[in-house]
């Protein structure tokens, strides 16, 4: 079982969201996991130009990390997103691969995959980025087993932190058992069923131009 996990703080695994990243890793580790870290700040992701290349072949015309990044989240079971919160959403680092990845979104390419959710806070607003990455997660196909998030007590130290650290153990464990059972999350089905709907017509409005993904479609079909 492969689980990717790709971090967003400028400051890596060594800040705060890097520390709350190692709990979750732990329990992944503890139920037979491999897995990876990317840390966006030691990689070179720049901001989508809107070429609209993509559309047309499956790859990127920027050349730098980002399609090996893809790759390996094709290639994995499962993944963790983690950023710190950044005026009430991810880091930058964290929302130039979010955009770069609007082929796999537009293919829900990532379908039968898992993800959880890291996140800290210097005061809070918790949920709304880890909302934010859940959302990120179902648009592309995958379900989202949970986050955790927390504002910090100092420099990679949390308040509660041994009860924290426990479920943050607990989410990487839960990953894992999610990836082996196949479990269904029905309440994210709602969602995931209407944005397939609006990709697909999306799609067929653009398909004189957007000829990877329409072929994309045509042959996930026909394997049904």
């Amino acid at each position: 079982m492969k689980i990717l996990a790709i971090i967003a703080s400028p400051r890596g695994m060594k800040g705060n969201t890097g520390r709350l990243l190692e709990e979750v890793l732990h329990g992944a580790r503890e139920c037979g996991a491999e897995t990876e870290i990317l840390s966006l700040s030691s990689l070179n992701v720049h901001p989508c130009v809107g070429c609209d290349l993509c559309h047309k072949t499956g790859i990127c015309s920027i050349t730098d990390d980002y399609e090996a990044i893809k790759e390996k989240l094709l290639a994995s079971n499962g993944f963790i997103l983690a950023s710190p919160n950044y005026i009430f959403s991810v880091t930058a680092q964290m929302k130039a691969l979010f955009d770069r990845c609007n082929g796999l979104i537009h293919c829900m390419a990532l379908e039968g995959k898992y993800a959880a959710l890291v996140e800290t806070s210097g005061g809070g607003e918790d949920e709304e980025v880890l909302a934010y990455m859940a959302r990120f997660v179902n648009t592309l196909g995958a379900c989202s087993v949970g986050g955790i998030g927390s504002p910090v007590a100092g420099v990679r130290t949390f308040p509660a932190e041994e009860n924290l650290f426990s479920r943050a153990r607990g989410l990487g464990s839960e990953l894992c058992r999610s990836i082996r059972e196949r479990r269904l999350f029905p309440e994210q089905d709602e969602f995931q069923t209407g944005f397939r709907a609006r990709m697909s017509g999306l799609i067929d409005f653009m398909q004189e131009h957007w000829l990877f993904e329409r072929e994309y479609w045509q042959k996930r079909s026909q394997s049904r």
